[in-house]
């Protein structure tokens, strides 16, 4: 999941002129105070960007340091099976609520369900700060988990407020501002660590906090009522019902099932990476905090620069496959480093696969989003949410094991996987895509 810091001014500015003038545009023909109401939405947009900035910082500061906590509890040996169990509880529990946290913003709007959400993380990484036991960590990211509705929030949010053409450049920035907290979060969460181990978790709670606190005094709602959906049933609550909607609807299953390799793929590097420096390059929270700093670069230079600049020249699909493509060059490469170990191969591997996922995951979102309208965009990313938690719960469990046999067959299947996400990409969802626009959805 960076880029531009003047969004708290400029939207604090135009939050007034915002809570007069945000009325929904028509679809088609546009009046000039329709176009006069286009800018000050665009203005809020920057408020979601400052509070994923803000979330991504906090999240980037104790990421290098979860190693190092959970072997306050565990033998060095057993680290990896306890960050697995501590990943595969969260996507669980998320897994279970961000399709109900989606169908929620659907009937009550997105501020509402995003405040919820962010104070649940809040309570989550305050338990870790507490920590003194295992089960006081996993108690952490159980609150957290069962409150997870913010991704899922932001990026109905995103569809709410902008055109169907633009929403790639937006769904871009969300993951530019994450870039952002991996700039100056992992050298902060070093060296509070180095105060104590505690310290980045406590951190990171005031930081989402804040955040909490911005969404609420300053982000206007975005979901009109008379947009929303009107009744609540006892299968509202119900995590499969919501799967049996979005599968019911044929546009959106190809996308889906490109969506699963993708995070399957990806899935294997983000749980595995750190890990991987630990074991194979013997690196340190120095070494890996640096890695992570050049993460965000690439994330910022791909969403923001990049990603824009080719929207204008080629096509969204286009752009998406030569994403899937610099993924698979890039865990091709994290293969090769075994057997060279080269750092210079480990910073090109990096760069490749975080270009890639800049370039492929805003493309992809955009075009997920626009397979349903707007009283639908939350049960939408809800159940996309939850089936990227499903690949967080059996992906670390699958990949620990590979990875005890052997960390190249573990890069290689997922070099694979991505190479077939690739291949499905230039068959079926330009098919789709195409049906959509004939049924007029987009």
């Amino acid at each position: 999941m960076s880029r531009l810091y003047k969004t708290g001014s400029t939207a604090i500015r135009n939050f007034a002129w915002n809570s007069f003038c945000m009325q929904p545009a028509p679809a088609k023909t546009r009046s000039p105070q329709d176009q006069l109401t286009k800018s000050p939405q665009k203005n809020v947009l920057w408020i979601i960007i400052f509070v994923v900035t803000l979330n991504s910082i906090g999240m980037s500061v104790v990421l290098p340091l979860l190693p190092f906590l959970v072997g306050k509890y565990l033998p060095a040996h057993q680290v990896v099976f306890g960050m697995s169990a501590l990943l595969s509880v969260f996507a669980a529990c998320t897994f279970f609520a961000a399709p109900v946290f989606g169908a929620l913003s659907d009937r009550y709007g997105r501020k509402n369900i995003l405040i919820i959400s962010l104070l649940g993380s809040v309570a989550g990484y305050v338990l870790f700060g507490v920590g003194g036991a295992l089960w006081v960590l996993f108690a952490g990211r159980i609150i957290d988990g069962l409150t997870a509705g913010n991704i899922t929030t932001l990026f109905a949010y995103i569809s709410d407020s902008t055109e169907p053409a633009e929403r790639p450049k937006w769904f871009g920035y969300i993951g530019a501002a994450m870039g952002i907290g991996k700039l100056g979060g992992p050298a902060l969460g070093g060296l509070l660590g180095s105060i104590d181990l505690s310290l980045p978790f406590f951190v990171t709670a005031a930081l989402i906090l804040l955040s909490a606190l911005v969404v609420y005094f300053l982000l206007p709602e975005s979901l009109a009522v008379e947009k929303r959906t009107k009744h609540l049933t006892a299968g509202s609550f119900n995590t499969f019902s919501h799967f049996k909607d979005v599968f019911s609807m044929k546009a959106v299953i190809p996308l889906i099932v490109l969506g699963i390799l993708f995070y399957v793929a990806l899935g294997i590097f983000q749980f595995n990476f750190i890990i991987f420096l630990k074991d194979i390059y013997r690196g340190g929270p120095a070494f890996i905090g640096s890695l992570l700093t050049l993460v965000g670069i690439c994330e910022i230079i791909s969403r923001v620069f990049l990603l824009p600049w080719l929207l204008k020249h080629f096509k969204a699909e286009s752009i998406g496959i030569a994403g899937l493509v610099g993924l698979a060059i890039g865990l091709a490469l994290i293969v090769a480093s075994i057997y060279l170990h080269s750092t210079v191969i480990i910073l090109l591997a990096v760069i490749f696969i975080i270009s890639g996922e800049g370039l492929f995951e805003s493309t992809y979102t955009g075009k997920l989003s626009q397979s349903v309208d707007e009283s639908k965009q939350g049960k939408l990313q809800g159940v996309s949410q939850s089936l990227q938690s499903a690949n967080s719960v059996l992906i670390p469990l699958g990949a620990a094991g590979i990875y005890f046999y052997s960390p190249g067959a573990l890069y290689i299947a997922a070099t694979l996987i991505m190479l077939l996400a690739a291949t499905v990409y230039t068959r079926f969802p330009a098919k789709a895509m195409r049906t959509q626009n004939a049924d007029g959805n987009v």
